[in-house]
């Protein structure tokens, strides 16, 4: 029989704790370290990664959290130092020349525990920007490490979905028709006619002149376009959560509806894993372009987001600033050879391959010199080398020469290793050898005004004297 007691009714009391205490059961929240690409170290906090822990320092668990945690590190440029004190070992964290996130794992029992964000100096906006400058040819690097706790709130949505829509750009614009398999229902046969079917389904319910065909049609394939279909209209959806004040975010959400346009007659359904996968084999396949734009579709179909805003948790990931830095330059330096009708060399390319000859084989570990960029003109040749230093973005205008010991040090060897591309072209009419530096966009400006945006001088190389020139470029795709 069913039972007469009426259920019991929380009372009042109850109620009032639970308003009071809305979050009791949400889980602590593990640390989340932040710094800047080439700035200052980082010192550690043992009890923020080692639970329970009685004496100052690190005891016994610095090599084990040094061991479990290296290779992220050494992922994202980022230099362990130790040091000794009073309190015992002290641990510090030093940022190299890259950006991104990764897990920390913790020495007790190699769980994750923590994690550490890196961030631009220059501000996402200005990597953006430079993203964006050189059409986002150049994108984020993902690591198989877990997700990152914390980072998800931190990371613009751009940096994931500005490189999936340059893929996604390439690939609806080199879609090529092939054969597509297709079962319709038709009142004229074409094909082959399914009796089978027919007979289960139309005869029975007295549609004697629908018959089920199955042919093969020329045209694009209509499964990859409606995935395509769905994985820009998810984009967009997280970019239209933060457009209205990121200039980037705007930008993108209007590329988003002119790929739209492309796939009107679709609807969009979300691919499966195992469907992008049978991808790769149709008939579609076989470029660089196909498979780059199944991978993009990959990464959010495994919502392996970034961030945005929209969850707690991020995907581990780097980005390498000198390398974007060097892109943006080359790109520069192209449009600006595109008025002067000049020939752009990258090094990135292979196309500034100095080769040494050793008389020893086993000096033969370096065997060429890669400059960075060679810009030929009818006048003579300018080797230029991208430096993604942070000499000159602390500068105000009127500190550009004032330099510390170390800088004047690095910028030396800096002069060494351009000057050293430059003597290879003797016969050059005119030599240049440039380094360029990033700086801030308000310090460029300021250097633009008082024309010291540009520093040159007079340096004898072998019988002829070549041009040393500074370069200062705003890390924010905006010169003036």
């Amino acid at each position: 029989m069913p039972s007469s007691r009426r259920p019991r009714r929380a009372s009042a009391r109850n109620w009032v704790r639970r308003a009071e205490n809305p979050l009791r059961k949400t889980p602590n929240s593990l640390p989340l370290l932040e710094v800047s690409d080439n700035g200052p170290p980082l010192v550690i906090n043992p009890t923020l990664f080692v639970a329970g822990i009685r004496e100052p320092g690190w005891g016994p668990f610095l090599s084990s959290f040094l061991e479990c945690n290296r290779d992220a590190f050494s992922q994202v440029d980022v230099s362990c130092e130790i040091s000794g004190g009073r309190n015992g070992a002290q641990l510090q964290l030093r940022p190299g020349q890259c950006v991104g996130a990764i897990p920390i794992r913790s020495p007790q029992n190699g769980k994750v525990s923590g994690g550490l964000i890196i961030h631009p100096r220059f501000g996402w906006s200005g990597v953006g920007t430079v993203l964006a400058a050189i059409g986002w040819g150049f994108g984020p690097r993902f690591l198989e490490f877990p997700f990152v706790p914390g980072s998800g709130r931190q990371i613009p949505p751009w940096v994931l979905a500005g490189p999936v829509l340059a893929r996604l750009n390439k690939l609806l614009k080199n879609l090529k028709p092939g054969f597509e398999e297709k079962v319709e229902i038709r009142n004229h046969p074409r094909g082959s006619v399914q009796w089978n079917r027919y007979i289960r389904r139309q005869l029975t319910c007295g549609k004697w002149h629908q018959l089920p065909c199955k042919f093969s049609e020329l045209g694009v394939d209509s499964n990859l376009r409606r995935a395509i279909r769905w994985t820009l209209e998810v984009i967009q959806k997280d970019l239209n959560k933060c457009s209205s004040g990121d200039r980037i975010s705007f930008g993108l959400s209007s590329l988003v509806l002119r790929l739209l346009e492309y796939l009107q007659d679709v609807v969009a359904k979300k691919p499966l894993r195992a469907e992008l996968d049978t991808f790769f084999g149709s008939s579609l396949s076989g470029g660089p372009v196909f498979r780059e734009g199944i991978n993009a579709m990959g990464w959010i179909v495994d919502e392996r987001g970034l961030g945005g805003g929209q969850d707690y948790d991020g995907l581990s990931w780097v980005l390498q600033l000198d390398s974007l830095w060097e892109r943006y330059v080359e790109q520069q330096k192209r449009e600006e050879a595109a008025l002067t009708g000049g020939q752009v060399l990258a090094g990135r390319l292979g196309e500034t391959t100095v080769p040494i000859q050793w008389n020893i084989r086993s000096h033969r570990a370096l065997g060429h010199l890669i400059p960075d960029i060679i810009v030929k003109t009818k006048d003579g040749i300018e080797i230029i080398d991208a430096k993604y230093k942070s000499h000159f973005a602390a500068l105000d205008a009127d500190g550009w020469r004032r330099f510390s010991d170390d800088t004047k040090e690095s910028l030396r060897a800096d002069i060494h290793q351009v000057l050293a591309y430059a003597s290879v072209f003797e016969s050059s009419v005119k030599t240049t050898a440039t380094l360029v530096y990033p700086v801030t966009q308000t310090l460029y400006d300021e250097l633009k005004v008082l024309s010291q945006d540009i520093v040159a001088a007079k340096i004898p190389v072998g019988t002829r004297l070549k041009e040393l020139r500074l370069q200062a470029m705003p890390f924010s795709g905006v010169r003036s």
